[in-house]
């Protein structure tokens, strides 16, 4: 397996990724979608997640598609943007038809980004317009770190942010991730220059340090994050998609999966106070000839992208004025 040739989500081909974000705010949203609904499904891990129409994409219901997924910022509020990229999806005609109406189906997920630094006093919440315009700037090509939804997260002793990651098995199937890093959790070995996902790293695409020498290491779970947000919610989540022809019940599989990207990545993981959630998607492009197999590679290649999209969210993280913690490049003089 080698990544595609943007090592984006976006290798799977179909897939766009839109993002808006407020510098002030120290929030956004990012918007994964394509030109057609995409068969999807959906697995949670945390135990404080924040979503919206997730149980539709349960194998036993019948929403036969999704329009658009949408990460963001904000709490609660953040799932706000799911309506601003439904008003926009209408606009285009986009929507699951019932009798002479259309419904844009949108899931979405949101992190815990309220006591970030940002200014929060808004009177009118922004979620919506920022969806609306993650949506209409969704292309093939997007950045990664302190852009998105990923523009006010933080890890436990590092600035979060947005990242992504692509394979290419030898079948010629793509599997991508796109990942907003914000867990209570460090994503970082003690002292903040190995990554925990250092192992899995291709082409020094979070600083080719390899992993940390050390032994025993996963003992001291330091978090400055907790100091200054007070123990308050986190969250890591995303999205993997594959052009692999797959049910919705295999999509679930798939999710199920490529949550040990989390585990991998993030030190703890899936605890009461994350929310960790994946989506799946798929855009049914080809057809697998040994599906038993073929989907346990598929899965595989989602964790492995899931944790590296993870580091390449820290890696890539720019520093902002009144940021709470310091950004891997500042940590280590890069």
């Amino acid at each position: 397996m080698q990544p595609g040739p943007t090592n984006l989500i976006t290798d799977v081909h179909g897939l766009k990724v839109g993002q808006a974000q407020n510098d002030a705010l120290k929030s956004g949203t990012t918007v994964v979608t394509a030109d057609k609904p995409l068969t999807a499904s959906v697995h949670v891990m945390g135990g404080a997640p924040g979503s919206r129409e997730t149980a539709l994409l349960d194998p036993d219901k019948s929403a036969p598609g999704v329009d658009a997924f949408v990460l963001s910022g904000g709490s609660a509020f953040g799932l706000d943007a799911a309506s601003g990229v439904m008003q926009g999806l209408r606009k285009m005609g986009r929507g699951f038809a019932v009798h002479t109406a259309r419904v844009p189906i949108v899931p979405a997920a949101i992190i815990f980004d309220l006591i970030n630094g940002g200014d929060k006093d808004w009177d009118n919440s922004p979620y919506p317009a920022l969806g609306e315009e993650a949506l209409q700037s969704a292309t093939a090509q997007f950045n990664l770190g302190t852009h998105g939804a990923g523009a006010g997260a933080m890890s436990a002793t590092l600035k979060g942010g947005t990242g992504s990651a692509s394979l290419v098995l030898e079948s010629g199937i793509t599997v991508g991730a796109l990942m907003i890093a914000n867990p209570i959790g460090s994503v970082t070995t003690p002292g903040e220059k190995h990554f925990w996902a250092g192992s899995q790293e291709i082409d020094d695409e979070f600083g080719g340090l390899g992993p940390d020498p050390r032994s025993g290491l996963g003992r001291d779970m330091k978090s400055d994050k907790i100091t200054a947000m007070m123990r308050q919610a986190n969250t890591t989540i995303g999205v993997v998609a594959t052009d692999a022809h797959l049910t919705k019940a295999q999509c679930k599989r798939l999710a199920i999966a490529a949550h040990d990207g989390i585990a991998r990545a993030c030190m703890p993981a899936h605890t009461p106070m994350d929310g960790d959630l994946i989506f799946s998607a798929t855009t049914g492009a080809k057809t697998l000839e040994n599906p038993n197999y073929e989907l346990a590679m598929i899965g595989h290649a989602a964790a492995l992208c899931v944790a590296r999209a993870i580091a390449r969210a820290v890696y890539a993280a720019t520093p902002a004025k009144n940021d709470l913690l310091p950004t891997w490049r500042e940590k280590n003089g890069a």
